[in-house]
């Protein structure tokens, strides 16, 4: 809620709040447990190279979210992850528009193209955001912004508040990198996953068009991210190597125990979320 603050707010919140600072002294005690256990928890890896390169071996034998939707989901359980992961795709590629004023040179030209990508090359119908709006639509979800907010798992509000918690602070300019570096490296084939689910299970072609949208995309931009933003920010400041890596690292650990729930109960025959959609 505090974060959401800065993105779209709450209808009948003052704007002001935003910047109050007894809230802003409570977030920051909140930022605080949960930064410290990210690091406990998530880190891995001492530099970004190993923790990057583990991201380019798909495993062939793959059991996440998307492998499970491919090979036996059901609309109901497709309709549910969609829900899930509203929070973020409606409002997607925001949080890693905080950094852009933290970088330099080619590092920033690269990020920025990425984003203008995201944001639809120009084209307001073409932002993503709105795309994922029209695949809601689709399989038959409400598309207006947060309209799942109380039905969804604590464990995915974690992973939208990591990139706000990583995007709104300078200090963390590094992990924010390696966490966009994550999200564009993994995207590509999950989302050629979730077509092939979503053709299966005979969904209407706006919503086959996101995550076709996302397969040639993000595969375009996994490396300009990994060339034009990683090794550029590295160039100039070596001594965020080990945040890059912490990124990837507390990405990795906060989308697998979400995967895990989420296959969790669907295995059991119960629904993942608190509300059904």
């Amino acid at each position: 809620m505090c974060y959401e603050l800065h993105y779209q707010g709450f209808r009948g919140v003052d704007d002001a709040w935003e910047w109050d600072p007894d809230l802003l002294r409570l977030r920051q005690a909140l930022e605080r447990h949960f930064l410290d256990a990210l690091r406990s928890d998530a880190t891995t890896h001492d530099g970004p190279d190993a923790a990057v390169a583990e991201l380019l071996v798909e495993p062939a034998d793959g059991t996440g979210v998307s492998h499970f939707l491919r090979d036996e989901g059901e609309l109901w359980q497709m309709r549910e992850y969609i829900a899930h992961r509203s929070l973020y795709q409606l409002k997607e590629a925001d949080p890693h528009a905080w950094v852009l004023p933290r970088l330099r040179g080619q590092a920033k030209a690269a990020m920025a193209a990425v984003e203008y990508d995201e944001f639809g090359a120009g084209h307001g119908d073409r932002v993503h955001a709105e795309l994922f709006a029209d695949l809601m639509a689709d399989l038959g979800l409400d598309p207006a912004y947060n309209h799942y907010l109380d039905a969804t798992s604590a464990r995915m509000l974690a992973v939208v508040n990591m990139m706000s918690l990583l995007g709104l602070h300078r200090a963390l300019r590094g992990a924010l990198v390696g966490h966009f570096a994550t999200v564009e490296i993994t995207s590509s084939p999950a989302s050629d996953r979730l077509v092939q689910a979503l053709r299966r299970l005979g969904a209407g072609e706006a919503a086959v068009f996101f995550y076709t949208e996302h397969v040639e995309a993000d595969a375009v931009h996994e490396q300009v991210v990994r060339h034009g933003v990683i090794d550029d920010l590295l160039k100039r400041e070596p001594g965020l190597a080990a945040d890059v890596a912490f990124g990837v690292d507390a990405t990795v650990f906060l989308e697998d125990r979400f995967a895990d729930e989420v296959l969790d109960t669907w295995r059991k025959g119960r629904s993942s979320l608190r509300v059904p959609p």
